[in-house]
């Protein structure tokens, strides 16, 4: 299964970034082997809007079924909620521990955003 998780890195032993929209990076992993794919987020990251949907649709184009972060706001998840992915926030430590806990079971899955936009 392909996960995505936002990342302050480029690495699995980074830190998990606790924004979705404006985080440095989003790592696309498949949960059985660890391959991963790196999605520069930089132009995002200072965006004057939209930063969230943009990240949203980038990670739905990698096909990941499941975003791993600390906050989602409202305009991100009503895309990723339509898109068939599911939400899972409050996520912390770095992005190989959050595989681990993710496999196993650790993580619900959110119904709505945890913040408001532009955080």
């Amino acid at each position: 299964m392909k996960i995505a998780i936002t990342s302050s890195g480029k690495d699995l032993d980074a830190q998990v970034d606790p924004r979705f929209g404006r985080a440095a990076y989003i790592i696309v992993v498949d949960t059985d082997t660890l391959d991963f794919e790196v999605i520069d987020n930089s132009e995002n990251k200072n965006a004057f809007k939209g930063a969230g949907i943009t990240a949203a649709s980038a990670i739905c184009d990698k096909e990941a079924q499941v975003l791993i972060t600390g906050f989602c706001g409202p305009n991100a998840f009503k895309t990723l909620d339509s898109a068939g992915v599911k939400v899972a926030n409050d996520a912390a430590g770095t992005v190989r521990s959050t595989i681990e806990d993710y496999n196993a079971g650790k993580f619900t899955f959110a119904d709505s955003a945890n913040v408001d936009g532009h955080w």
